[in-house]
């Protein structure tokens, strides 16, 4: 028989899941990583580069701005440091989609062969969180690439912006990360609230809907 069991740690852990991955997605597709500066005097646009994708302006098209992604083909993308960044990410997106899948589904199940799926999704988030920092912390190395100095001048270099700013994209991920190892950390209280001994005596009154504070 399943029993739903609901509290308010183990759908806050849900929601905290499904937010890291999605902000993390986000980010990952977006173009502004780097905001770089005005390609003519007295221009206010600001063209943005993403890891694979850019936005620039095009006086000869009606909307003014292409955005899209500059690298076809993985190797395309501007360097082996933003390559390297590509997978980490990928992956730790990857893990988080999962849990976040997953997690929707603990209000029935909690357990697999026999193991708290709660603590199984926690560890999986703790290693899609080191996935994301290894990511970010290549990613800076990136900046001396040909693609970046066009875009941020050629005092750029690795670990050096040049004329760049971060972009919104950069903090998503970074807040995303944080996100991801505090719902690592979480999982434990979600998988204590759902074992409680209030919990148990619902499930031997014989209730299959259980929602507890």
């Amino acid at each position: 028989m399943c029993h739903v069991i609901v509290t308010c740690r183990s759908m806050l852990w849900t929601l905290l899941s499904i937010v890291a991955a999605f902000s993390e997605l986000i980010a990952f597709m977006s173009t502004d990583w780097l905001v770089g500066f005005p390609r003519t005097p007295g221009e206010t646009y600001r063209p943005t580069l993403g890891i694979y994708g850019r936005c620039i302006r095009l006086p000869q098209l009606r909307r003014g701005v292409l955005c899209g992604p500059y690298a076809v083909h993985f190797t395309e993308i501007a360097s082996r440091f933003w390559q390297a960044t590509s997978i980490f990410l990928a992956a730790g997106i990857l893990l988080l989609s999962a849990v976040a899948f997953i997690s929707v589904f603990t209000m029935c199940f909690q357990s697999i062969m026999k193991k708290s799926i709660f603590n199984v999704c926690g560890l999986l988030q703790a290693i899609a969180g080191l996935f994301l920092i290894l990511g970010l912390m290549l990613y800076p190395a990136g900046w001396g690439s040909d693609k970046v100095q066009g875009y941020c001048g050629l005092d750029a270099s690795a670990y050096q912006l040049g004329l760049c700013s971060m972009g919104w994209a950069f903090y998503t991920a970074l807040g995303g990360t944080v996100l991801t190892f505090i719902c690592a950390v979480f999982s434990a209280q979600a998988e204590i609230a759902t074992s409680s001994d209030k919990v148990q005596e619902e499930i031997e009154e014989g209730k299959s809907l259980i929602c507890l504070l």
